[in-house]
């Protein structure tokens, strides 16, 4: 395995520091070489509710690698003078791992979301990385009497890549619970992207990306959105005051 990647601790969560290149080479290794590898794309709102529930905060840490999908973790692994090589999104190293799966003939697996929307997903992906096949794929609505028959039915697909789009609440300690079971080399939670691939929803314009204002595009298109958007300010205003101590460590519940 190659080496092991800088992070930058930020409230407790260890942060990539590799570019968007050097995560997807690293990946692709580890994938190659079976070797199960739970990837969470982390934000602002995560550390926050990392910081006000210890146990949540331990569940993160227990991923392989957390990069840096929120704009304002890279503006405050900036601030305090440890900073990141890029944005890494969620959405930006999927498209990036289906298209090493391309020549690499890689099987995947599609786990979120609703049934119609899961379905269009799967649909456009196939279109647009033909050589990866798309072993399996079915909605997010089960509940834990459902964990098991979930978990055997993507034992049995065997993917190379799952990518998995829940609730905020239940999308990476479902995870995490079940990783090892899974065995499956790469698991990722990808939050919305699968209603931006689907069609559902835009991706926000490149004027957006590029002034960090993707959060604003995504809550006009969905308003219900701005009670979570209501922690970003929060966020903000607490790497300010505690700038000395945004990289400490914390104390493992």
């Amino acid at each position: 395995m190659s080496k092991q990647i800088p992070t930058v601790p930020i409230y407790g969560i260890p942060f990539s520091k590799a570019s968007m290149d050097e995560t997807v080479n690293y990946l692709t290794e580890a994938i190659e070489k079976r070797k199960v590898t739970h990837v969470i794309t982390a934000n602002p709102i995560m550390i926050m509710s990392a910081v006000e529930d210890s146990h949540y905060s331990a569940m993160i840490r227990r991923a392989d690698l957390i990069v840096p999908d929120g704009a304002g973790v890279v503006w405050a692994a900036k601030h305090v003078g440890n900073p990141v090589a890029e944005r890494v999104t969620g959405f930006d190293l999927m498209h990036r791992l289906f298209q090493q799966g391309e020549s690499r003939k890689w099987k995947a697996y599609l786990l979120g979301t609703s049934q119609e929307i899961i379905e269009a997903a799967a649909e456009k992906l196939h279109l647009q990385y033909p050589q990866v096949r798309i072993v399996g794929y079915r909605n997010g609505f089960f509940g834990p009497e459902q964990d098991e028959e979930v978990v055997e039915a993507i034992r049995e697909a065997a993917p190379d890549l799952l990518f998995v789009a829940r609730g905020a609440d239940t999308q990476e300690p479902w995870i995490v619970k079940f990783k090892k079971k899974l065995d499956v080399p790469l698991i990722m939670g990808v939050g919305g992207s699968f209603d931006v691939v689907s069609g559902k929803l835009k991706r926000a314009p490149v004027i957006f990306q590029k002034l960090r204002l993707e959060w604003f595009y995504r809550l006009l298109q969905e308003p219900k959105r701005y009670k979570r958007m209501l922690v970003l300010p929060k966020f903000v205003v607490k790497v300010l005051r505690d700038k000395e101590n945004v990289t400490k460590p914390r104390p493992t519940p």
